[in-house]
């Protein structure tokens, strides 16, 4: 909680205004209490009106006082909370786009969007409130047992018996409830998953018709997190019960002894009005310490939430040693015995790899679902570091370039074709933060979506929807080459990349790729597109089981050939080989 806290340091001054307001207006809130004694033992016992009229005066006078003191504390902590709320957020943002792959499969998406937004606005709301409310509570109760004293130590002596069990019974309240509000946050971390794989999923569920299933599986999270709360909250609002029965049985008790003393002129009417105006200001301030608990408690269970995130170290760090003038030049590949395994795995998805790409080539990557093929693309920009054997880029080992410098030269299409909310120009241009606008149509003209692009309502100023769910499969693939090609890269990654292209569309984007001076890998299930390729590799299992031209692998690979004759029988297979 300390290093979330920490972010504070900032708003030091800002933070000792609002609390010297605050001060004021408890200063304020604990004189009244003398002067209505005064008032009463001096003007009206007395029926002297003109010590009325001043200490009366006197009183309106100082409720203007903490009345304008009162604003500008809530101006004051309100602007430290919005701006701490605001650093948080922003830092937490950064944070998470360092991570690598590996240390997002620690922290699920819904987990990481709930410690953005829910965590950070339960720190940021006790925040404010301990400007404004939350410090001037016990302080109350203090100032106010204080204050008693002064004006009658017998009475007062009750206090004296009351605060330590309170203050003994709240901590041990805290410490339950931190565990119990921690749970709760789990638990809204498993709502926010259901709700965004059900979400992301809307159109297979209605076309499965599981839409029942699913809500049964909401319910059931649901409830989970509902049943938690309840528990969270029912210890909580056992407290206020408690509490104002121990202060309820003090005001009695004084009010007892006040009147015996009283009648024996060991105290003043006005002293036993004092004391049990403070011990009425107690018992309200004590009212709010289940809300402080329970507000407390939260945030403390949200800050070590988002302290994990601040404090997971990032594996895939730059170093001062690495090269930060680094640019790729030719874009040669060289894998030198590579193994890698994910993370929290034992299975080594990649085996004793090894093979060497020259500038220019272009490769296809074939094999079984589970070869290993996307796990390889993974290793060259580093979005994994491989676990054995070394990757050479133009000759050099990636692990000594600057990550920056190293993948604002690769040019990376994913399996998924991911879209941005915004415009199709402003989706091409995302892969080059400085694109012009010819260059831009280039690009689209090369991944073959340019024609297509004019036939929409507004050209390139056409809105895209989220995930680009106004286009179709095949032009939200086009659309992610054109964002890569853009940025003219020395490597390019198409990870399955034309699988929604008909052969027409794609035979055109392979000869336009051909007048861009990168090295290329394809991952395809398609002969037709490994055919074009300069060279294959046929993975099985994790391991390089063949590599070469079309023509070499149609003759030296049964699994090649059994590929070949899936897609066009037999009959073709036997002529194909004849041929070469």
């Amino acid at each position: 909680m300390l290093k979330v806290l920490s972010l504070l340091k900032p708003y030091r001054i800002p933070m000792g205004v609002a609390w010297f307001f605050m001060l004021t207006e408890l200063a304020v809130e604990l004189i009244a209490p003398l002067l209505m004694a005064k008032i009463i033992d001096d003007g009206i016992l007395q029926e002297d009106l003109s010590v009325v009229l001043i200490w009366g005066g006197v009183m309106v006078g100082m409720s203007l006082i903490a009345f304008t003191s009162g604003i500008l504390n809530s101006f004051y902590a309100a602007h430290v909370g919005q701006s701490f709320g605001y650093d948080v957020r922003k830092k937490l943002y950064e944070k998470v786009q360092s991570f690598s792959f590996s240390n997002f499969n620690r922290f699920p998406t819904s987990s990481l969007i709930t410690r953005m937004t829910n965590d950070v606005t339960q720190i940021q709301n006790t925040i404010f409130m301990s400007l404004r409310i939350m410090m001037r509570a016990p302080l109350l109760v203090i100032g106010g047992a204080v204050m008693a004293l002064v004006v009658n130590l017998k009475l007062a002596i009750i206090f004296l018996i009351a605060i330590p069990l309170i203050i003994g019974f709240l901590l041990w309240i805290m410490k339950k409830a931190g565990i119990l509000f921690r749970m709760v946050q789990e638990r809204l971390d498993s709502v926010n998953n259901v709700m965004r794989e059900n979400l992301m999923a809307m159109r297979l569920i209605k076309a499965f018709l599981r839409w029942n299933h699913e809500v049964k599986r909401f319910t059931k999270s649901n409830k989970n997190l509902m049943d938690r709360t309840v528990t969270s909250l029912r210890l909580i609002e056992s407290t206020q019960p408690v509490l104002l029965l121990i202060m309820n049985l003090g005001v009695i008790g004084i009010l007892w002894f006040g009147n015996i003393e009283v009648t024996t002129g060991g105290a003043e009417v006005g002293e036993v009005v004092a004391i049990i105006n403070y011990a009425t200001k107690i018992t309200t301030a004590i009212s709010m310490f289940s809300f402080i608990i329970m507000a407390i408690s939260r945030a403390k269970a949200s800050s070590q939430r988002i302290a994990e995130v601040f404090e997971t170290e990032v594996d895939l760090e730059d170093t001062e040693q690495m090269d930060a003038s680094y640019k790729l030049q030719y874009g040669k590949v060289e894998f030198n015995a590579v193994s890698f395994q994910y993370p929290g795995t034992e299975t080594e998805v990649l085996r004793n790899l090894s093979f060497t790409v020259h500038p220019g080539e272009s490769i296809a990557i074939m094999g079984a679902t589970g070869s290993g093929k996307t796990s390889l693309f993974q290793l060259i920009p580093r979005l994994y570091d491989a676990n054995g054997g070394t990757i050479l880029i133009d000759n050099q080992n990636i692990k000594s370039i600057k990550l920056n410098a190293l993948r604002k030269e690769i040019g990376y299409v994913p399996q998924e074709a991911l879209l941005f909310t915004g415009s199709v120009k402003d989706n091409i241009a995302w892969g080059k933060e400085d694109a012009t606008m010819a260059e831009i149509i280039e690009a689209a003209k090369h991944a073959q979506i340019h024609e297509t692009i004019l036939k929409l309502p507004k050209q390139y100023d056409t809105r895209i929807g989220q995930k680009g769910v106004n286009l179709s499969g095949g032009q939200k693939q086009r659309l992610s080459i054109a964002r890569a090609l853009v940025r003219k890269p020395k490597i390019l990654l198409l990870d399955d990349s034309t699988s929604a292209l008909d052969l027409k569309t794609e035979a055109k984007l392979l000869k336009a790729l051909r007048q861009y001076s990168c090295t290329t890998f394809i991952i395809t299930q398609k002969i037709s597109t490994a055919m074009e390729a300069d060279k294959i590799l046929l993975l099985e299992d994790g391991e390089l089981l063949i590599e070469g031209s079309h023509q070499i692998l149609l003759k030296q690979s049964p699994l090649y050939q059994q590929i070949y004759q899936s897609q066009f029988g037999e009959e073709s297979l036997k002529n194909a080989q004849a041929i070469h």
